[in-house]
């Protein structure tokens, strides 16, 4: 005999089955949060390492930057509050030194979504080295950001006197601008924007009166 069930079971289980589930989703994700939180970490490190010319791996990420860089805040945040709002926050708090100048941060917003990046400046404010991401920039297009082409457009370019923006069949003998990306008009609006608010940040960053933590004499990687 075919064994039937009432509307009420079926609810019942179904609530419960789904309970059961979301709990279980609940367990795994906060298990691994550390795990995320460093792995998010480790990638930033190796971001702002790499605008300095060293690569870093996740297992050396934090070796590496306690070698090379030193954090500090700007002027207008307090110490204590001087920590980035993750990978994919929007107000850059923190800048970062290494023994040839300073690291900024940059964010901002793409075509679908946030884009971010480092520029390494000597003392001069000439780029000595660039790195940006995005969470969603189509790919062959805006998403071209992140290739290690286009962040080569900004070495030897300034942010001095103004800030550098991309530009259609930029002058390349111009120190602020940029060639923009093919058929990414807005990422590279995007990007001119993301520069003009990490140009205006470091433009008012008062180098000398903001304390730092010193970094160690800079030597070779041994790993």
């Amino acid at each position: 005999m075919k064994k039937t069930f009432s509307n009420r079971y079926i609810f019942i289980y179904s609530a419960a089955l789904v309970v059961v589930a979301a709990l279980i989703l609940t367990v795994v994700s906060v298990s691994l949060k550390p795990l995320q939180t460093r792995n998010q970490q480790a990638e930033t490190k190796q971001m702002i390492l790499k605008t300095i010319g060293v690569e870093a791996t996740r297992d050396n990420a934090d070796k590496l930057f306690d070698q090379y860089i030193s954090v500090g805040a700007y002027p207008s945040v307090r110490p204590d509050e001087a920590t980035e709002e993750g990978v994919h926050g929007s107000t850059p708090l923190q800048f970062y030194r290494y023994d040839g100048g300073i690291i900024i941060p940059m964010r901002g917003t793409g075509l679908w979504g946030p884009i971010w990046g480092y520029l390494a400046l000597d003392n001069s404010s000439t780029v000595v080295g660039a790195v940006f991401d995005h969470k969603g920039e189509t790919p062959g297009l805006g998403g071209e950001i992140a290739t290690d082409k286009f962040a080569a457009r900004f070495i030897g370019k300034r942010m001095d006197t103004q800030a550098i923006h991309l530009a259609k069949n930029a002058d390349k003998s111009n120190p602020y601008e940029v060639d923009a990306i093919s058929g990414g008009t807005m990422t590279s609006n995007g990007v001119t924007a993301m520069l003009a608010k990490a140009y205006n940040d470091y433009k008012n960053l008062n180098t000398q009166n903001t304390p730092s933590t010193p970094i160690n004499q800079r030597k070779e990687a041994t790993e």
